[in-house]
């Protein structure tokens, strides 16, 4: 397959403690940078029951948009099944006026079962439940009145005031790795975010799978948008030293937080093993690998450069790097 030109997007994290800056502000600094560099799109996730804090992730969307002027606004991903789809679609919607036409919108099932308790929802009806609210959010952004009979909810001529700023609609994306989910991202969504630590020799079958399965008749396409952890320094070494410490800190804590899923055990390998699966070096080791990643299939790439614990200053000079330095030799 032939190499594309790549999107890149920056996946910030929400994480707060107790030294946290007011504002977001750090979150605001990332963004105003990545804008600058070139990025395409700054990617917010969500967490729940996360000690000791982690801002939400809709209300930080919106303010992120107050503070930035053309890149696009994600998600990836929010856990549909827990939300109340007019709420929802109302909220995005509302993101997408106030940003100018800026969102796309990715979810996942998700996995937790302490999430869905704290919703009041039960995983075992997540399926129908993202099916579901998916359906109405689509049609909420795209008819003038929706009637609905469902499992979960019941409308009656509802409609949204104001639509969506984007015609038709913003893009989804969806998260997941086995087939049932691929095959539902192709038939109710317009692209699909991989997992971080999904194996790069995974990745090219996972791609011509999803490609190969049908789209539904409201689709705007298939992207793949590939996750990885990134950091790119003048060297693989000055990459390793920023980086490595805080990763570690990370996954040790994700071990644990993915207890329930099925791929925690991927967080428990050696530095070696997740260089392999990420966009870490020097720049012309981060542009080899982002190219790579255009070779399979990717239609972008989204790097997540902070963990907890990496100070400011290392995660700026990441972005900088990323836009000054890489892009140019990919796109150029």
């Amino acid at each position: 397959m032939s190499q594309r030109s790549t999107r890149l997007g920056l996946y910030v994290n929400l994480y707060a403690d107790t030294a946290d800056r007011p504002r977001l502000a750090d979150a605001v600094e990332q963004v105003r940078l990545t804008e600058e560099a070139g990025f395409d799109w700054v990617v917010l996730g969500e967490r729940h029951l996360h000690r000791p804090g982690y801002h939400e992730a809709l209300t930080s969307l919106a303010y992120l948009a107050a503070h930035t002027e053309r890149i696009g606004l994600a998600t990836a991903g929010l856990i549909a099944p827990v939300y109340q789809p007019v709420w929802l679609a109302e909220t995005l919607a509302h993101i997408d006026v106030l940003s100018g036409g800026r969102l796309t919108a990715g979810f996942v099932l998700g996995y937790r079962p302490e999430e869905f308790a704290l919703y009041g929802t039960r995983p075992a009806e997540r399926v129908p439940r993202f099916e579901e609210c998916l359906e109405l959010v689509t049609r909420l952004w795209t008819q003038d009145e929706v009637s609905h009979e469902g499992r979960w909810a019941s409308l009656d001529r509802a409609f949204l005031s104001p639509r969506p700023v984007q015609s038709p609609r913003p893009r989804l994306w969806n998260g997941g790795r086995v087939p049932a989910a691929l095959e539902r991202t192709a038939r109710m969504c317009d692209g699909w975010t991989t997992s971080f630590n999904e194996l790069d020799s995974e990745l090219p079958a996972k791609i011509d799978a999803y490609r190969s399965y049908p789209t539904g008749p409201a689709s705007l396409g298939k992207e793949v948008i590939v996750c990885r952890e990134g950091f790119a320094a003048t060297t693989s070494q000055q990459a390793r030293a920023a980086l490595e410490g805080p990763l570690r800190g990370l996954y040790d804590a994700y071990g644990d937080w993915k207890r329930t899923s099925a791929d925690a055990a991927r967080y428990a390998q050696q530095w070696e093993d997740i260089e392999a699966r990420s966009v870490i070096g020097s720049v012309e080791q981060c542009a080899e690998r982002l190219g790579a990643y255009g070779a399979m299939g990717a239609d972008g790439v989204v790097l997540r450069v902070q963990p907890p614990g990496m100070p400011q200053k290392e995660a700026l000079s990441a972005i900088e790097t990323f836009g000054t330095e890489v892009l140019p030799r990919l796109n150029g």
